[in-house]
């Protein structure tokens, strides 16, 4: 709470100066006075604050390209080359990061500060064009500060290898005058270090390695000996300085600065809130409908307490499709129960001991209902968005159903489990399968899975293919709602597990012993009561959404994004990507 009110002093005083000074109205430059912002060491620091917000924030929807949550979120023709879906121009955002680059060192302030600010910039301007990057493939890689109406002065775009050359540059040069690290009890703490810096060129680099940018040869490009290079470097060096994975899987982010934090977004009430809990809690317990809820094609996809899959004849646990649907929640990954809210589930959100989550039709709230069982009455107005399931990680439960919108915790943007995945993943297409295997084991061991005769965690990849595999699947499932999946599929070239899909829920229908249907007014009366559990519930199988578009449609053209029309209209030196009809290659090949 100490470091909390700090931070929010912080902020507030960031406000004060953009309010007080029209220097710090960064969309207006006509007021923008280098003399005097670069002079001074607080509006400086609150130029700079002025472009944290690039790093985004809590987000329920991010997996919605995904198999996790519901929604069909690629209809046909989703991406096309005029409209604005998957457009990133942030030019206006480069023309401001690079005047702080050069402003600051004609300013008057101390060496040491202007070191820092222009490689917070230089980090800055390498994750900006990072995210172009991986959008389109190359970009005109602008260095200068241009005029705010023409930023990119008719530049051409560099290729993709130029820019990534570039990116890497500018992380190199910010790495070296960066702090090592903020540490949690530090005012500075929510801003970029050296240790963030690191985390993150690796992931840059493993971007570059990735099948992506080399589909001709997408495993044995001479890329990856420098992702593993980096990510080993990253891995070891924030390792030794106490970076670990936090005990309890619960607490990656709940429990705020912890030791597997590599960067966060401060959040602090009441100036700086975001719609988690809003958007992920049942309706009845939040401000309207949950808008992300989890599938059971993902559902499915948790291993089970032994780490094998439900329906591996070799696990402990094994269960045929039949058996698993109607006892899907009984020896799981522990991390299962972490993450996801399901029928009849003890769920004490609002501080409500003891309280059972319905999702049965004429049972649940009507806000928290889904399925179609004509005994019930009623009908669901929930088939088009829910799936029988909800959200759990990250919620902050303690939080009244009035306070919602209260919620504030911070928003990690890397933690140390990537800095471990992004290594082992590296490690494992260089022939170092033992390397990638030790960091599974660990990731596995934090979450609770069983670790077996052999001590492997259910983990069986001897070979190069299959430990591929169980770091995709693994990663699936560590970083679930947290926005990696589809961009995961998208750099290993396997949108076609997306492509031609549809995603289904679970209806539940209360039962008696014997398993005829319990008559909806003994079922209304205990589930008050919170007297139902999982097992007094037989489950069935629906497709989600019930209406409107059904089946994903992802074409193999979705690899790199076209860039949008007009852009290309005003500038006439720019080419569109090879995959939209233009002349540009956006590989590395």
């Amino acid at each position: 709470m100490i470091m909390k009110k700090i931070t929010l002093i912080i902020l507030v005083l960031a406000g004060m100066f953009a309010s007080c000074k029209k220097v710090l109205d960064i969309k207006d430059l006509k007021n923008y006075n280098p003399d005097e912002v670069w002079n001074d060491e607080n509006l400086a620091n609150a130029y700079m604050a002025g472009l944290y917000p690039m790093f985004g924030n809590w987000s329920p929807s991010l997996e919605q390209k995904s198999e996790q949550l519901a929604g069909i979120f690629w209809y046909a023709d989703r991406i096309t080359i005029s409209n604005g879906e998957f457009k990133i121009w942030n030019y206006n955002r480069i023309r401001l990061i690079n005047q702080a680059i050069k402003d600051v060192a004609e300013g008057g302030l101390k060496q040491e500060l202007k070191d820092v600010i222009a490689a917070q910039a230089k980090f800055m301007r390498a994750y900006t064009y990072f995210e172009m990057v991986t959008y389109y493939g190359g970009v005109p890689y602008i260095t200068e500060p241009q005029d705010r109406y023409t930023d990119s002065l008719h530049t051409p775009r560099n290729s993709t290898k130029e820019c990534f050359e570039l990116i890497v540059k500018d992380l190199d040069e910010a790495i070296a005058k960066l702090p090592k690290r903020h540490l949690a009890s530090s005012p500075d703490y929510g801003k970029i270090d050296a240790n963030f810096a690191m985390a993150f060129k690796a992931k840059v680099l493993l971007y570059k390695a990735s099948p992506q940018f080399n589909p001709s040869n997408p495993w044995n490009n001479a890329y990856w000996n420098d992702a593993y290079t980096a990510a080993k470097t990253a891995y070891d060096e924030l390792k030794a300085q106490g970076y670990r994975l936090v005990t309890n899987y619960s607490d990656i982010a709940l429990v705020e600065k912890g030791p597997e934090t590599v960067f966060a977004v401060v959040n602090a009430y009441p100036n700086k809130t975001t719609e988690w809990d809003n958007g992920v809690r049942p309706g009845s317990e939040s401000r309207g409908p949950a808008n992300s809820t989890p599938t059971w094609e993902f559902v499915k996809t948790f291993p089970m307490k032994d780490g094998k899959l439900y329906n591996d004849p070799t696990g402990l646990y094994y269960k045929t499709d039949a058996q698993f649907l109607q006892s899907y929640w009984e020896n799981r990954d522990p991390r299962f129960d972490k993450s996801v809210v399901w029928n009849g589930k003890v769920y004490e959100v609002s501080g409500k001991a003891g309280k059972r989550q319905y999702t049965s039709l004429g049972i649940a709230h009507e806000l928290d209902d889904f399925g179609v069982n004509p005994v019930a009455g009623v009908n669901s107005t929930n088939l088009d968005r829910y799936t029988g399931f909800f959200v759990l990680k990250n919620s902050l439960l303690r939080l009244k159903q009035a306070e919602v919108q209260q919620y504030d915790v911070d928003f990690v943007l890397m933690r140390f489990a990537e800095v471990m995945m992004n290594y082992a993943e590296a490690a494992n297409e260089t022939g170092r399968i033992a390397e990638a295997l030790a960091i599974l084991k660990e990731i596995r061991q934090r979450a609770g899975i069983e670790p077996g005769a052999a001590g492997n965690y259910g983990i069986t990849a001897t070979t190069r293919e299959a430990m591929r595999e169980a770091i995709l699947a693994e990663r699936n499932i560590e970083f679930c709602f947290e926005g990696h999946r589809f961009w995961d599929l998208r750099r290993l070239r396997m949108l076609n597990r997306l492509d031609g899909t549809t995603k289904t829920g679970v209806e539940a229908i209360a039962i008696q012993p014997g398993g005829a249907d319990m008559p909806m007014s003994e079922a209304r009366t205990k589930a008050t009561a919170y007297q139902l559990t999982e097992a007094n519930f037989r489950y069935s199988l629906l497709q989600v959404p019930r209406s409107g578009v059904k089946v994903n449609v992802v074409p193999e053209k979705y690899y790199f994004f076209p860039i949008q029309s007009d852009i290309l209209d005003r500038n006439r030196n720019l080419v569109q990507n090879n995959n939209w009809g233009g002349a540009f290659n956006p590989t590395l090949e």
